[in-house]
């Protein structure tokens, strides 16, 4: 099919299953689960309550760092104190003691973050772990470090809840926001409802399976802020990964600063769209702003299209985004005929860094 026509096949649960014969949209699904085990898990970690003049530090990569990103944006300004992340393997100079890391790897074998775990403990920090165990795991029991388990057999960035509540109740525990765990078991119940009108059994011109058919064949720019920032990348990494294709993430308003200049011949380049986020509690002149900047990139012939939070707490709002992004990319990956479990040219990486230089 050509990129210039519209894709009109089905998005049902039949075209899903046509590309992922390992059932990952069951596990997208399996999100509002995910969430209330996600909370027992961590209360089953019996976290000690270590008071963190640092704030927090969430060292992880990939899909098991977004967590830290996601917790960040949902306190927003009930963070007491800074909640950042590590994507690399040092910590930043300023980690001191009196700070609680977390170290976020699902298969626990990830060798950043076990650099990671290994120079906090250097440094006497507050160490915490959350994986399905591997390396990591072995490490942190032998080191009386605190380990939240996840539930085991999904793709790392499938675990998106489980690394996102225990982010949130790692800064409970070391005093950078307040503990939100009614918050999380509502969203669940709200994330069920949403599944339903999305899923792959909703109808074929549900919001989800529209955005897959408008953003199929360009190159996604997806621009969030605040709240919204950390899922602007979620919403890209999930497209690079389910749908295989490029993708990329902005934050307002710096992009107005600078990015918006490159629209004006992004058509000489290539197929290029732009997703903007609205959530309730962004400011009027961010309003304002996504506004005025789709006028001007439709202007050039960019397809724009803004995509709205929904829920009341930030909790709900920013796991409404999340699901939706989740279950687009995996609508994406039918539309490009790719299987969403395939990312052999990341397991070929791995496999080289393994080897001998």
């Amino acid at each position: 099919m050509s990129a210039d026509q519209p894709n009109k096949q089905p998005l049902d649960r039949a075209a899903v299953a046509k590309v992922d014969p390992s059932d990952q949209i069951a596990d997208v699904l399996s999100l509002p689960d995910q969430l209330r085990d996600a909370l027992f898990k961590v209360a089953s970690a019996e976290l000690p309550q270590v008071d963190s003049p640092g704030g927090l530090l969430v060292a992880g990569m990939g899909g098991s760092g977004i967590g830290g990103r996601l917790a960040r944006g949902i306190l927003g300004d009930q963070a007491s104190r800074p909640i950042l992340s590590a994507a690399g393997y040092s910590l930043p100079g300023w980690t001191t003691s009196e700070t609680t890391v977390l170290c976020a790897s699902y298969s626990g074998e990830t060798e950043e973050t076990l650099a990671c775990f290994e120079a906090a403990g250097i440094i006497g920090t507050n160490r915490v772990v959350v994986t399905t165990g591997g390396t990591l795991a072995q490490a942190a029991r032998a080191e009386g470090v605190p380990v939240i388990p996840v539930a085991g057999g999904l793709q790392p960035r499938a675990a998106v809840a489980y690394m996102t509540v225990a982010a949130l109740e790692v800064a409970a525990a070391c005093g950078a926001g307040p503990r939100l765990t009614t918050e999380v078991d509502v969203a669940a119940g709200h994330l069920e409802q949403l599944a339903g009108e999305w899923g792959p059994d909703s109808d074929e011109d549900s919001l989800a399976k529209s955005l897959a058919r408008s953003i199929h064949g360009t190159i996604p720019v997806i621009a969030g802020y605040g709240l919204t920032e950390a899922v602007a990348s979620r919403w890209k990494t999930q497209v690079n990964e389910n749908a295989n294709q490029l993708a990329f993430a902005s934050v307002l308003p710096e992009l107005d600063h600078n990015e918006i200049v490159g629209w004006g011949s992004a058509g000489d380049f290539g197929r290029f769209s732009a997703v903007f986020f609205q959530d309730s509690d962004d400011p009027q002149r961010i309003t304002r702003r996504i506004e005025l900047t789709r006028s001007l990139i439709e202007a050039d012939g960019g397809s724009v299209q803004v995509v709205s939070s929904l829920g009341q707490t930030a909790v709900e709002r920013a796991f409404s985004l999340v699901l939706l992004g989740d279950l687009f990319s995996t609508y994406l990956a039918v539309c490009n005929d790719q299987d969403p479990a395939d990312i052999a040219v990341i397991t070929a990486l791995k496999k080289g860094l393994a080897e001998p230089e």
